[in-house]
C-alpha cells in the first residue's frame, strides 16, 4: 500500500495531492543534471505554480520564468527571486510592472523589442525569442514552431548585426520530448542561429525536456550540453521545463458519486470533471490513468457495447466504465476503465499524475467546486494549502 493510500483518509475529496516525496526525487535528478551539465534549470510556471511548495523548491533551484505580470510577481513575491520573463505581447499598462520584478526580460518579435526595450535601461537582461522552424511535436495545438506560428523571429529577419542591448536568445520547441529529440533539434538550432552566438551572453532552450520521465536518457542530454558548451563556453545555457519538474508527483483524488447506463454504456460519475480540473486530458487529448484500473482497452469508447468480446486478455479486469465528469458539458467524459471489481457510489478513484498543468489551467466552469489542494509530506502528514468555498466562485465571476 503506498503512502497516499495510506494517509486516504486525512484526505479530502477532491483533492490534489502533491508527494513531497516524489517532489524530491524529481528536484534531486534536475539539480544533478544542472549540476553536472553546467546549466541552469529553473521552473516554468506555466505549468506548476503552487506557491506553497516553494520553499521546498528553494532548496533545489534559484530562479522561476514567467508569462505574465502575476506570474513575474509570483516570482518576485513568493519564490523570492526576480523572473526570466517572456510574453508573446507586453502592453503599455503592465510592462514596466513586470520589469519590476524581472531580471531577464525577453522580446517576441522586433516590433516589441523596439517598442519596449528602451525601457529597459540596463535594469534586465535583453532576449529576443527566436523560431528554428523545426519541432518534432506531432500534436499542433502545443507546438510552437509550427508554420504561420506567431512565436518567436525567424532567422531570415535578424540582421547581421544584432542590437548593442540583446544579451539572449530563447528558444522553445519542445513538448514533453526525449534527450534525443532535443539532440536532432539542437543541430537545427546551430543551422539557423549559430552566427549569431558570438554576441549572445546566454541561450535559453526554453521546457519540453522531460528529464524526470522513467525512460528519458538522462546521459544523453548530459552529454549534449556539455558539448553544446564546449563550442560556446560563453553561453550561459539555461533551461525552463515545466512538467519535468511536478512529473508523477501526485494525484487527484476522486470519490464515485453516481452509476448510470445507457445503451449499455455505464458511465462511472465522480465528484470531479474533466473540462473543469482536468482541461488536458479533453485538449491533448490524452486518457489519464487510474489507479489499478487498465485503460486503452478500445480506441473509440463508443464502441463500449462491444467491449465483451474484446477484453478477454485483460481478464479479470472485466468490469468496463466509462468515467464522466460532474459538469453539464455532454463531453465532459474520457474513454474506457476496467476495474476487477463492480465500482460502487462512495468509491474512492485515484487519477494519477494530475499535478503539472492540470492544477494550473483548472476553471470554475458551471460552479463546480474546485477540488482541494494539498501535499502529503514524507512523514505522512497531510498539509491542506487550500479549500475552495463559494466566494472563490462568485468573486471570480464579478
Amino acid at each position: 500500500m503506498t503512502l497516499l493510500e495510506q494517509n486516504i483518509d486525512k484526505i479530502p475529496s477532491p483533492c490534489y495531492v502533491m508527494e513531497e516525496e516524489l517532489l524530491r526525487r524529481n528536484l534531486a535528478l534536475i539539480h544533478s543534471v544542472a549540476e553536472r551539465a553546467g546549466v541552469e534549470i529553473i521552473l516554468a510556471f506555466k505549468a506548476f505554480a503552487l506557491w506553497k511548495s516553494f520553499p521546498i523548491f528553494r532548496e533545489y533551484i534559484s530562479h522561476t520564468t514567467a508569462s505574465s505580470l502575476f506570474e513575474a510577481r509570483l516570482a518576485a513575491e513568493e519564490f523570492g527571486s526576480k523572473a526570466h520573463t517572456y510574453s508573446p505581447a507586453y502592453t503599455e499598462d503592465e510592462f514596466g510592472a513586470m520589469l519590476d520584478c524581472s531580471s531577464h526580460i525577453t522580446f517576441n518579435s522586433l516590433s516589441q523589442y523596439r517598442r519596449f526595450a528602451p525601457m529597459v535601461q540596463g535594469r534586465a537582461s535583453v532576449g529576443l525569442r527566436v523560431n528554428p522552424e523545426y519541432s518534432e511535436i506531432e500534436t499542433e495545438l502545443y507546438n510552437p514552431c509550427a508554420p504561420g506560428s506567431r512565436f518567436g523571429i525567424l532567422a531570415k529577419d535578424l540582421s547581421e548585426r544584432l542590437p548593442a542591448d540583446v544579451e539572449g536568445f530563447h528558444i522553445h520547441c519542445h513538448c514533453e520530448s526525449g534527450s534525443d529529440v532535443f539532440a536532432r533539434t539542437l543541430t537545427h538550432i546551430e543551422e539557423k542561429f549559430s552566427p549569431w552566438f558570438n554576441q549572445l551572453r546566454w541561450i535559453n532552450f526554453g521546457g519540453g525536456h522531460l528529464m524526470t520521465r522513467r525512460d528519458y536518457d538522462v546521459e544523453l542530454f548530459i552529454r549534449t550540453l556539455q558539448d553544446f558548451r564546449t563550442r560556446y563556453p560563453h553561453l550561459h545555457v539555461i533551461l525552463e521545463p515545466g512538467s519535468a519538474f511536478a512529473w508523477q508527483t501526485g494525484a487527484l483524488v476522486t470519490k464515485v458519486v453516481d452509476i448510470v447506463e445507457n445503451a449499455g454504456i455505464k458511465t462511472a460519475i465522480i465528484n470531479a470533471s474533466f473540462t473543469c480540473h482536468m482541461p488536458d486530458c479533453l485538449e491533448m487529448p490524452y486518457q489519464p490513468a487510474i489507479r489499478y484500473a487498465k485503460t486503452n482497452v478500445l480506441k473509440d469508447s463508443n464502441d463500449l457495447k462491444d467491449i465483451n468480446d474484446k477484453i478477454s486478455c485483460f481478464s479479470p479486469l472485466n468490469h468496463q466504465y466509462r468515467i464522466g465528469g460532474n459538469s453539464c458539458l455532454s463531453g465532459d467524459f474520457m474513454g474506457t476503465w476496467c476495474f476487477d471489481h463492480e465500482l460502487q457510489v462512495g468509491e474512492t478513484l485515484i487519477f494519477e499524475d494530475m499535478i503539472h498543468y492540470t492544477t494550473v489551467k483548472t476553471n470554475m466552469f458551471n460552479g463546480i467546486g474546485h477540488p482541494a489542494i494539498g501535499m502529503l509530506h514524507q512523514d505522512g502528514t497531510f498539509e491542506l494549502f487550500r479549500r475552495f468555498t463559494y466566494e472563490d466562485y462568485r468573486d471570480r465571476m464579478c
